[in-house]
């Protein structure tokens, strides 16, 4: 019986070619073939650090019939590094369906440490780094990004976004509108010739980048919303039950005690029955 081979998760270069581990080159090296986003792309890499293996090309236009060519050749021993463009792949792009499917069918997934623009955008920002969430890109339609932005608005941690160049100001201007006016990082080309970060507040990164022109790719880190500023939604706990409602107040630093005290108030029931809510939380 045939031993199934591994499928790689390396995380290449978001710029700047120095950015990659020697384990992730070791491993392109050693492997049967390499399944990249664009092949062309890929290929600048693997030139670079003089590394000839067999490229094939997996996207998201052809996924879903490479993905069972691909499964196929790692059942039948072959071990496969899967890259993306940029960063990490899995992340916004269609190496989470390879990975779902290599665990699917039994296969060893090895993932790798490296390059993430989300998180060295996040480290960099200036915003809180203790809790966080990445919503990846909004959608292009404008009345679908702005349910998205208005579903999010609550949302008290610091939030990461990727972005188009062509979609820049009009996802802002959304923000800013639905969001309110919150301090933002806007990062630019990181790790490349023209990286650039801008902090300030989301109307100054209107300004700027209509002033400026846009280039590049971005990601947005944008500030969670207070409690201040959701205070004066009188109802703005409706669509979460009511252990999320205590553990949104114990995370924002009260007490179990006190946040059990203010969720009573804000939902005008008995204490007591926010207490027994709170006896299965796991704290």
């Amino acid at each position: 019986m045939l031993s199934k081979g591994v499928l790689y998760v390396c995380p290449t270069p978001i710029g700047n070619l120095e950015d990659i581990t020697i384990r992730v080159l070791n491993v392109l090296k050693s492997v049967d073939l390499i399944a990249a986003e664009d092949t062309r792309h890929t290929l600048k890499l693997l030139n670079h650090y003089d590394i000839k293996k067999p490229l094939t090309s997996y996207h998201e236009h052809n996924m879903k019939q490479k993905g069972k060519i691909l499964i196929d050749k790692l059942l039948k021993g072959e071990n496969i590094a899967l890259v993306s463009d940029a960063g990490m792949p899995g992340i916004s792009d269609p190496g989470e369906d390879l990975i779902r499917l290599a665990i699917e069918n039994g296969v060893r997934v090895v993932g790798l440490p490296g390059s993430s623009a989300s998180l060295l955008a996040l480290v960099i920002s200036g915003l809180p780094t203790n809790r966080f969430v990445f919503e990846g890109f909004l959608p292009s339609n404008k009345k679908e990004r702005r349910e998205r932005l208005n579903k999010i608005r609550k949302e008290d941690r610091t939030i990461i976004f990727y972005e188009a160049p062509h979609r820049l100001i009009n996802s802002l201007k959304d923000m800013n509108e639905i969001l309110g006016d919150r301090k933002i990082a806007v990062a630019r080309e990181l790790t490349k010739r023209y990286e650039e970060i801008f902090r300030g507040t989301l109307k100054e990164a209107i300004d700027k980048f209509q002033k400026d022109g846009i280039k590049g790719e971005f990601v947005l880190v944008i500030e969670g919303a207070k409690i201040e500023d959701n205070e004066f939604d009188n109802n703005w706990w409706a669509d979460i039950t009511v252990k999320e409602h205590i553990l949104f107040y114990i995370n924002k630093g009260l007490s179990k005690k006190d946040a059990i005290k203010m969720v009573a108030k804000e939902r005008n029931i008995p204490k007591r029955d926010v207490y027994k809510e709170s006896l299965s939380l796991e704290l």
